[in-house]
């Protein structure tokens, strides 16, 4: 058999690991998948992923390219990786894709939501996948307030201060805010995402929703461009990587 190009379908629980990408010097998923799944293929491995997720953030539909000459069928795949990766990490599908298939480049969009847990008491099963926030929040004017980045925009406003400074206009197809129980979430769906985007739009919304700004200030610190005009960057635990869009 030739070489293959292997798509996965990966979920993983961010708590441990400095983020997807490979680092020298902190252990990230990218390098847990790389080391076990060699194994299971027969020689060393280089993955492709769609998305560089940050510490601490989790992924429900990560998706990794690798091309192999190993013979293991696609349908075994995610049971044979059972034993060899980590509980935190899981690949959910794979797939035999075409050899110039790049996770990353063919990537048309990607979906992220974020987690509040509104409760009043802390709960220690969701310290490491919600952010905390006590106050009644105004699930109606951050939902409002939300539809201001549907559209294509320059989001220098809400990259990282700082952060490499790619192209800053983005497309967002969609973005809601919703509470069911003490859970609320943020739904956004975009062509691309600048560093740190949804965690500085999360900062923003909650502190609309707190009644700290009116629902206009969105647009007006959208319009401005100016990282220091929003709202602080929200915590990484409550940040997931929903699915890649091809």
């Amino acid at each position: 058999m030739g070489q293959r190009n292997i798509k996965l379908t990966i979920a993983y629980d961010g708590t441990a690991y400095h983020g997807f990408q490979r680092q020298e010097n902190a252990l990230a998923i990218q390098q847990i998948l790389e080391q076990r799944l060699a194994s299971l293929f027969g020689h060393p491995l280089t993955l492709h992923g769609a998305a560089r997720t940050d510490t601490g953030v989790h992924a429900k539909g990560q998706v990794v390219n690798f091309h192999t000459t190993g013979v293991i069928p696609v349908s075994r795949i995610a049971l044979a990786s059972r034993g060899l990766l980590p509980p935190d990490i899981v690949i959910i599908a794979a797939e035999e894709v075409d050899p110039a298939f790049h996770a990353r480049i063919n990537a048309k969009g990607k979906e992220y939501r974020y987690r509040i847990y509104s409760g009043q008491t802390a709960n220690p099963f969701l310290r490491n996948y919600a952010w905390h926030v006590r106050d009644n929040l105004d699930i109606v004017a951050m939902n409002e307030a939300a539809q201001t980045i549907v559209g294509t925009h320059d989001f220098s406003a809400f990259r990282a201060a700082g952060s490499i400074q790619t192209h800053p206009v983005r497309t967002m197809y969609s973005a809601s805010v919703s509470e069911v129980g003490e859970i609320i979430q943020f739904c956004v769906t975009g062509n691309g995402f600048l560093y740190h985007m949804v965690r500085n739009f999360m900062g923003t919304l909650v502190e609309i929703g707190r009644g700290r700004r009116p629902v206009s200030d969105m647009k007006a610190v959208l319009a401005r461009k100016d990282r220091f005009l929003a709202g602080a960057t929200a915590p990484p635990q409550g940040l997931y990587l929903q699915k890649v869009l091809y």
